[in-house]
């Protein structure tokens, strides 16, 4: 992957001419039609033709000094449940099929094509994204770097949004995140996944989950490159980040029960950091623990799904995974009463934990608590259902406290991927980036 990983410095070969959108964008397709590759189970939809054209207009600009932005004709994948004018969005579900055409592009999507950016094709996900390992038993469930002979999975929901960039059919992807759906992947495959402040991003055109927790956020090799599709989505400038960091990591909750893998790499990572001059100081976070206490009556994203597609769900229920859809009943029977008493605890929650770590810059934890499962692992219903709630435990606290993430490789190469996640409040999204980028230059060594 050398030179097809950080989109500054593939930014800055496009820039300079050593490279073209038109070399780029071969080479990606070449890697989602290869046939030893993954590119049958990861794209939904393979733009290949659109593609090739968007990369050959966008050297055409470039020739002509008229380049969109500096992100004009970098390959990008787009997760099954983002709007393209006049396709039906699947959302990963073949059911799906005879559904009306999307009337115009989501907003997102918009603005990726606004920035000169190839997308080179849709990704497979977990049907309507309500699961954080990624498998789908209709399209195919794709599988992760690591230990790939042995069927370790990528993640999910956004599992293609991931195994697309992590095997070179993109150089980024956007994926969406309701409980941790971008930085999950990101991590089982050893790559960077960044969760803006919901609101930040329109959600316009996006099979929604859950309106209370959805947000959408790209996976790339780097912080940086997170930082320049940020910028090209919102416009917002880089933010300076000069004093050694102040990272606090939470006493409660998401320490517990850790692969052994995870513990010892996040445990490197913090070292690495003090040891450059970072400081770390533990925090104490009781209200992570009542984060449970919000699945009890089936969690939002079943509840709120069910709500928002009720009439499509009815019709196509017996065609649909039943694992998937057997959580969205759950979230018919739930009552308004429960409904209404997750609403007001989340808020209690975000109040309450407003004041934790006023005098730190960023919490940090892992981003899952657990090494990628293997495939073969998870067939039975029961070991799903663990392996799922495990996958999404550390992650779905940023959701839950409507924060910023973004998770980073803290492994050492060759061994088990784990991410490290740094989270800060709603808003902080670009000295979150900022932040990032220092981070894991210390980690990695750079």
């Amino acid at each position: 992957m050398a030179g097809f990983g950080d989109l500054r410095a593939v930014a800055g070969d496009l820039s300079n001419g050593t490279t073209t959108s038109v070399a780029l964008t071969a080479r990606a397709l070449e890697a989602a039609q290869a046939a030893d590759g993954q590119g049958g189970i990861v794209f939904t939809r393979l733009y290949a033709e659109g593609a090739a054209l968007a990369a050959a207009r966008s050297d055409a600009r470039r020739a002509a000094g008229a380049a969109l932005s500096p992100l004009d004709g970098v390959p990008i994948s787009i997760k099954d449940l983002f709007d393209v004018e006049g396709e039906t969005t699947m959302a990963g579900c073949v059911a799906m099929k005879d559904e009306p055409p999307a009337p115009m592009d989501a907003a997102v999507v918009a603005r990726l094509r606004a920035a000169g950016m190839v997308i080179v094709g849709k990704t497979v996900m977990t049907e309507f994204a309500l699961s954080g390992l990624g498998l789908n038993p209709s399209y195919g469930t794709p599988l992760g770097p690591w230990q790939r002979e042995n069927g370790r999975i990528a993640g999910g929901s956004s599992s293609g949004a991931a195994a697309s960039v992590a095997d070179g059919m993109a150089l980024a992807a956007m994926g969406s995140d309701t409980g941790g759906s971008v930085r999950v992947p990101a991590a089982f495959c050893g790559l960077v996944g960044f969760k803006p402040t919901a609101s930040r991003l329109s959600r316009d055109g996006v099979f929604a989950l859950s309106p209370s927790l959805d947000s959408v956020g790209p996976i790339a090799h780097t912080a940086g490159s997170c930082a320049m599709i940020d910028h090209a989505l919102t416009g917002e400038e880089d933010v300076p980040w000069r004093a050694a960091p102040r990272l606090g990591v939470p006493r409660q909750y998401v320490l517990e029960g850790l692969d052994a893998e995870v513990a010892a790499a996040f445990s490197a990572a913090l070292e690495r950091l003090e040891t450059a001059g970072a400081r770390i100081v533990d925090v104490d976070f009781p209200e992570l623990e009542d984060i449970p206490a919000l699945g009890a009556a089936g969690g939002f994203s079943p509840i709120e799904g069910y709500a928002a597609h009720a009439d499509l769900f009815e019709r196509i229920a017996s065609r649909c995974d039943p694992r998937v859809m057997s959580r969205f009943m759950l979230g018919r029977a739930a009552s308004s009463c429960a409904y209404a008493e997750m609403i007001d605890l989340r808020g209690s929650l975000i109040r309450r934990a407003g004041d934790r770590g006023r005098d730190i810059d960023a919490m940090v934890f892992p981003t899952t608590p657990m090494v990628p499962p293997k495939l073969g692992d998870l067939q039975q219903d029961e070991a799903y259902t663990v392996a799922n709630g495990r996958a999404i435990r550390n992650a779905a606290v940023a959701n839950i406290l409507d924060r910023c993430a973004i998770s980073i490789p803290c492994h050492t190469p060759g061994s088990a991927p784990v991410g490290f996640t740094l989270m800060m409040g709603r808003g902080a999204d670009r000295a979150l980036l900022a932040l990032a980028e220092i981070v894991e230059a210390t980690i990695r060594g750079a």
